[in-house]
């Protein structure tokens, strides 16, 4: 730290108690000066000779021995007594904590040149411009103190000069720090002195590009927020680490910030904080990771923050969505709530995402043709995939709370129905989860939400998962099934849809009407139901399919026209159970619910034992 001292002669200053100070000389003081509740016995002749403000309160009283009010000067009585001690001649020492205090008394006190030549307030400054703006922590120490000398240290521009001093020396080029700094965060080889030599000699220190993020972190948010601001006015420090700087800060100045919880204090000042930190965050996409965004918005819904500082916080949040983990959306609700978690805060997040990729989309139809602008439409695709997933891997986490409506895990997914996905293994994963953690629900809610799901998306580990699972209705142990032998029978033909009839071929994923074709069940699906016959049928085709797709695949190079064939054959065969599953006209006056029928259930229990034990599976089966 730098300092400075003044004066020569010995400090002779006393205290009578905690409200008198005198000067303990032979010679009698003449005046008495009340600075709040603080009385100093001294002599005029040393204080006028450099003070003219003192000179004018003299001249203004009587000579019977008044005393001289002062009652507010900036710093108080003791930036009063470095002022009176330097009248003196008495040495006083001035440092990184008491300049600007005597600075603004010397001000007040109006201790210039054209009083007397050195004075007080041409000395300060040469020690301020020499030495303390240059020094990186002195800086930031008297940029500290400014806060309890307003409006002088504004006034007198030492805020400016402070901020000024601040923002320069953290857009310096690294390889031209030469001055010591705090970095407490884990330290590179080189840094810790542990790096190896290089040809016997020592490499020199590498200085990291976030070398001053610690130090300002000890600053109140007021003043973090113009330090902040004029590093970005400079235009020399890039966004990323700008937001680097913000998550430290949120760090070390939100109590439980880390662990995604709040600890208790002054709930005003929190506030206040995350709601400042939320506007400081950079424009640039990216600059910021979202995650740390989504910890600031669940504080911001903690600390009860303005409702315009969450909306931009989720609308921040939406265009990065595709960046999210699971953990990072799981926030809790309030305890008003009934849910364990905020679900609707999620729900909104994703309708900003679905609005915001629907935006890029046109904006780029008016910019000029679609097709010329292909790599934004496949990194929207992509980023669509992504969000649709962690809806997924979302929906499994909140469907073990017992207190989650159906309405609200049916909406959130429908938000991301329109994504294209090559598999539903992981929003089955869901669904079976809800039925699991909520079995009274009824009939008609369990096909609603088992009418989000498209069954010729599943993998192969969760069709065997499927058709085992006593939770799924019925209706859609057939349809896994169904889909299962297509599937089959186009891997016996080689992955030929051509062999097989033109009704099969719709019904594969990406066929002749794929694209058409809604990938939930429609209500008259579900009006078709089959008995438990037809299960069985299914069931044995699926054997024989795959039976002869073993087969084929040991004897493709000599028998390939048998295996179209049979292949043939077996499509016609699921053609004409297909038909008879999915056709209105011929079921539906034939059995009106899927599960009320006693005679189909108790037909399937004694043919398709396998389905009394398929609450025995565990979903972790497949991935």
């Amino acid at each position: 730290m730098k300092f400075m001292k003044l004066g020569s002669k010995p400090d002779s200053f006393q205290a009578d108690g905690d409200n008198i100070r005198y000067v303990a000389t032979e010679v009698a003081t003449d005046m008495v000066i009340n600075i709040g509740d603080v009385k100093f016995y001294l002599h005029k002749f040393p204080l006028l000779s450099k003070s003219e403000h003192l000179q004018k309160l003299v001249a203004s009283t009587s000579d019977d021995g008044d005393e001289i009010l002062i009652p507010e000067i900036p710093g108080g009585p003791a930036a009063f007594e470095i002022c009176a001690k330097f009248c003196y001649g008495m040495t006083v020492t001035l440092n990184a904590y008491n300049v600007v205090a005597a600075r603004c008394a010397a001000e007040f006190l109006e201790m210039y040149e054209s009083v007397e030549k050195g004075n007080l307030v041409y000395k300060i400054d040469i020690f301020l411009n020499s030495s303390i703006f240059r020094s990186w922590k002195d800086s930031i120490i008297i940029l500290q103190t400014t806060k309890s000398l307003l409006p002088w240290a504004e006034e007198l521009k030492l805020v400016s000069y402070c901020l000024d001093s601040i923002a320069s020396k953290a857009c310096m080029d690294t390889t031209k720090v030469e001055w010591s700094y705090t970095y407490n965060r884990k330290k590179l080889p080189s840094e810790s002195g542990k790096d190896p030599l290089w040809n016997g000699v020592r490499r020199p220190q590498v200085v990291p590009k976030d070398w001053w993020v610690e130090d300002l972190c000890e600053l109140q948010i007021d003043l973090y927020k113009r330090v902040i601001t004029t590093i970005k006015t400079k235009g020399r420090v890039s966004s990323d680490l700008i937001g680097e700087a913000l998550i430290a800060y949120a760090l070390r100045r939100l109590p439980g910030f880390s662990k995604g919880i709040l600890q208790s204090g002054d709930i005003t000042k929190y506030r206040s904080l995350a709601e400042t930190i939320v506007w400081m965050l950079p424009t640039e996409k990216g600059s910021v990771p979202c995650g740390f965004m989504l910890r600031l918005l669940r504080a911001a819904i903690l600390l009860e923050c303005e409702e315009t500082e969450r909306n931009e916080l989720m609308r921040r949040i939406s265009q990065q969505l595709d960046e999210v983990t699971v953990a990072d959306l799981l926030i809790q609700s309030s305890t008003r709530e009934t849910t364990m978690y905020n679900v609707d805060i999620v729900q909104a997040l994703v309708e900003k995402f679905v609005a915001y990729e629907q935006n890029a989309k046109n904006a780029l139809l008016v910019d000029g043709d679609f097709q010329d602008n292909r790599s934004p439409k496949l990194a929207s695709d992509a980023s669509k995939v992504l969000v649709a997933k962690l809806v997924e891997g979302y929906l499994a986490e909140i469907a073990r709370d017992p207190n989650l409506p159906l309405s609200k895990f049916v909406n959130l997914a429908n938000t991301v129905s329109s994504f294209g996905r090559a598999s539903h293994d992981g929003l089955y994963r869901a669904i079976d989860m809800y039925l699991k953690e909520h079995p009274g629900i009824s009939k008609s809610e369990r096909k609603r939400i088992c009418r989000l799901m498209d069954c010729r998306k599943l993998s192969a580990d969760a069709c065997m998962h499927a058709v085992q699972n006593e939770r799924l209705p019925l209706r859609v142990v057939v349809q896994v099934l169904f889909f299962e032998q297509i599937r089959q029978a186009t891997l016996a033909v080689d992955n030929s849809t051509q062999e097989l009839p033109g009704s099969i071929r719709a019904l594969l994923p990406g066929g002749s009407h794929g694209s058409s074709r809604s990938t939930t069940n429609t209500e008259e699906d579900w009006d078709a139901v089959p008995t438990a016959e037809d299960v069985k049928a299914l069931k044995g085709e699926l054997a024989a399919l795959r039976l002869g797709g073993s087969g084929s695949d040991r004897n493709l190079n000599d028998g390939a026209k048998n295996d179209v064939a049979a292949g043939k054959l077996k499509g016609l065969v699921m053609s004409k159970i297909f038909s008879k599953l999915w056709s209105n006209k011929e079921r539906n006056g034939e059995i009106s619910s899927s599960d009320s029928s006693g005679s189909a259930t108790a037909e399937e229990t004694k043919s398709t034992p396998s389905r009394s034990r398929r609450h025995s599976v565990s979903l972790t089966e497949h991935p």
